[in-house]
């Protein structure tokens, strides 16, 4: 198969011809709009320049395929070093703004996870954007996975669902990790048994930009996503070669070795990301049961990107993750002879996507994806063995136009997961098949010069559950050039499946399959509502606000419930859970000094009958500060304190409120740099202030995770740069 595989892609870079492409700006002043005749714009790596028009319209002609970077300048304005990756999606000329020396400069930023080209500046939908810049920042942290990049977002709660394996799901505004759908380029990746895995597995080295879009998403990219959708961007080849390797070792026994290579050639570009990761047993406290668990894990993602023409391409990518992790009791994991606890967790996981794009015309592409994910999971705890296979599949051709006013998109996707377990008792196999067709149609206009619209509509039709019907709208309002302001909102569903942080809690233990004359869809409706300011004080301090307002509602949720049997069965509760509340965000930037300040307000309740109940695990009131001095290309200095309020816990007690503190320090060189952090050097520990198991040592019953175990870790890494 490798053979005929290679000799598949041999034949299709002996057929590719050479690339140009048209990029077309309009150059104007950011602050009055007007036209910057004179501006010039350059690519120094391919020697291309040019000069705008009267109108501060410019055009640079013959560029090859790959990403650049474009400096566009003025004298008595700041240069705009603005990334770019073509082909482009559309020809339309994009709008560069320069920002004169007493001004702030602010960056371009393309978004692909609405579907649309532009930049997140004019975008509708509301999303957030996470940069290279801040990924490498909280790569210094941990390196290994992304947990803590999500977790200090506002929000956004990181949840352990296991005290001694560390298993974790991601929790937006309230809802359980469920109902957040996690994509890697627009694929998903870790839905159904992946998911309490998920976020542990994916290391940040070869990601380019983290989209977040919160509140019902399902219109974009199908169920699962009533809580918001995370979308990981991966990195792509440019013509100047990228040749990372980042190193880390941590006082908790871990160590984290990850490389990435980059580059684009003439006819085809290709990307390489390989890490090895690894922790030996750790236990901070007086408990004997692992606070981080032994593990060792290889992830290695090769991308080959095939250039036909200006107007077609194709990337072909891998993404593979292997992992042993055990943890429990301490003294069982040093010595297999010595009894005690364990839970142990062997996954493998292999998924490969397949993009297509090509381009009829300036204003037209036909865009076709296809991607099937391949993960074995085995969960062993002392007694008993949970052991699955989950096979998906998603495919997708999609046809957008974009026009001088509007912009258009339509696809058709289909959806497949199979998911089959290996008998390891009389308990009834929990084996199931999903196949869902969706239709969906999506337009951006721009209705006036204060007003953007971006309505979608998406039908499914879930084989077993029926159809779902799916609308969604964005508005963009344009008051001021300092004041915007967003309103959003749309249905959503999810498909029942057992795994559910609940379920994952108790290793699945005795909970019986999902049956489909008995279950049915999740279903949901929100909307969101926020405002952003941005000015400058005394053109030295630059301001900008932040205030979100949200809202979501689940009806006829599905909830774990105990039968007389002492088995577990998943039923459709007559009730909702609802979630709102506020965000809040502040950016305060002073010369080389930047201060964010976050607030989160989330009040999530569940109604069953007449009962209403707070929802568990749910910090009522969180709090972000994170003060960064950064001198360009020399040092990173960072200090963060974060606060999490009283949580409801699952057995009725209401866990502890605490804060988190952390320093890191980087010093940069041309080639390399090295760095320090200190993460959470209060040392603040749930074992420190409330217990984590009941019953003896050797049967333990844990209970609700809801703060750290870990405790104080310094960990201090080397980053090259060749």
């Amino acid at each position: 198969m490798k053979k005929y595989i290679l000799m598949w892609v041999v034949m299709l870079v002996t057929g590719i011809a050479h690339s140009q492409n048209t990029f077309s700006v309009k150059i104007l002043d950011s602050e009055t709009k007007e036209a910057l005749a004179g501006a010039s714009a350059s690519i120094d790596s391919l020697q291309l320049h040019s000069s705008a028009d009267g109108n501060g319209l410019l055009t640079i002609n013959d560029i090859p395929n790959g990403t650049y970077e474009i400096e566009f300048s003025l004298l008595g304005y700041n240069k705009n070093i603005t990334t770019v990756t073509f082909p482009l999606a559309s020809n339309q000329p994009l709008e560069v703004l320069l920002v004169s020396e007493s001004e702030e400069l602010e960056e371009v930023v393309i978004i692909s996870s609405t579907r649309s080209t532009r930049t997140i500046q004019n975008i509708p939908t509301r999303v957030e954007f996470i940069s290279g810049e801040e990924l490498e920042e909280k790569a210094n942290m941990k390196p290994g996975d992304i947990r803590l990049l999500l977790s200090e977002s506002t929000g956004i709660q990181t949840q352990q669902t296991s005290a001694t394996s560390a298993n974790a799901s991601i929790r937006i505004q309230g809802l359980d990790g469920r109902y957040t759908q996690i994509l890697k380029d627009g694929f998903p990746l870790y839905s159904g048994a992946a998911s309490g895995l998920g976020l542990l597995q994916t290391p940040p080295l070869d990601l380019k930009q983290v989209e977040i879009i919160k509140g019902s998403s399902s219109t974009l990219y199908g169920g699962g996503a009533i809580a918001g959708l995370v979308n990981l961007i991966s990195k792509t080849p440019s013509e100047e070669r990228e040749l990372r390797f980042h190193l880390n070792g941590t006082s908790a026994l871990g160590l984290d070795v990850n490389g990435f290579y980059s580059q684009r050639f003439e006819k085809f570009g290709v990307t390489l990301f390989a890490s090895h990761n690894r922790n030996a047993p750790y236990d901070p406290s007086d408990t004997h049961f692992t606070a981080i668990p032994k593990f060792e894990r290889i992830n290695v993602n090769p991308k080959v990107f095939i250039y036909f023409n200006e107007r077609t391409n194709l990337d072909v990518g891998v993404n593979t993750a292997f992992e042993n992790r055990i943890g429990g009791d301490i003294d069982f994991i040093k010595d297999d002879n010595a009894d005690g606890y364990f839970e142990k967790n062997k996954t493998d996981r292999v998924s490969t996507q397949i993009n297509f794009q090509h381009r009829f015309n300036e204003n037209s592409r036909l865009a076709v994806k296809n991607s099937f994910n391949n993960f074995k999971r085995v969960i062993t705890i002392p007694g008993y063995v949970f052991d699955g296979l989950q096979n998906s599949t998603f495919s997708e051709i999609t046809y957008s136009r974009n026009g001088e006013v509007s912009d258009w998109i339509t696809g058709l996707n289909l959806w497949t997961d199979d998911f089959t377990e290996k008998p390891t008792s009389a308990f009834p196999a929990r084996n199931y098949k999903q196949t869902t067709y969706g239709l969906f149609v999506q337009n951006t206009v721009k209705a006036s010069d204060w007003l953007s619209l971006e309505t979608g509509l998406r039908g499914d039709y879930v084989i077993d559950y029926g159809f779902v019907f799916l609308p969604r709208f964005s508005a963009q309002f344009t008051i001021t050039d300092k004041l915007t302001s967003r309103l959003g909102g749309g249905l959503g569903y999810k498909t029942p499946t057992i795994f559910t942080e609940e379920s994952e809690r108790i290793q699945y233990q005795n909970v019986l399959p999902i049956d489909s004359d008995f279950n049915k869809l999740e279903k949901s409706y929100g909307a969101n509502f926020d405002v952003n300011y941005k000015t400058r004080i005394a053109d030295v301090i630059s301001l900008n606000i932040n205030q979100l307002f949200f809202y979501t509602n689940i009806n006829d949720p599905l909830l774990l419930e105990s039968l007389p049997s002492a088995n577990l069965q998943f039923i459709n509760s007559d009730g909702f859970i609802d979630t709102k509340g506020t965000e809040t965000n502040i950016k305060i930037g002073y010369e080389d000094f930047n201060l964010f300040l976050g607030y989160t307000y989330t009040d999530a309740k569940v109604r069953e009958g007449n009962v209403t109940t707070q929802h568990p695990l749910t910090a009522k009131h969180r709090i972000n500060n994170v003060l960064m001095y950064e001198l360009e290309d020399k040092w990173k200095v960072g200090l963060e304190a974060y606060y999490y309020g009283t949580q409801q816990l699952n057995d009725g007690a209401t866990g502890e409120d605490y804060w988190i503190l952390g320093f890191m320090a980087e010093k940069l060189w041309e080639n390399f740099s090295v760095y320090i952090n200190f993460e959470n050097f209060t040392d603040t520990r749930q074992t420190r202030f409330d217990t984590i198991y009941t019953g003896p040592r050797d049967n333990p019953v844990f209970r609700d995770i809801y703060a750290p175990l870990d405790g104080f870790v310094v960990n201090a890494g080397l980053k090259i740069r060749l």
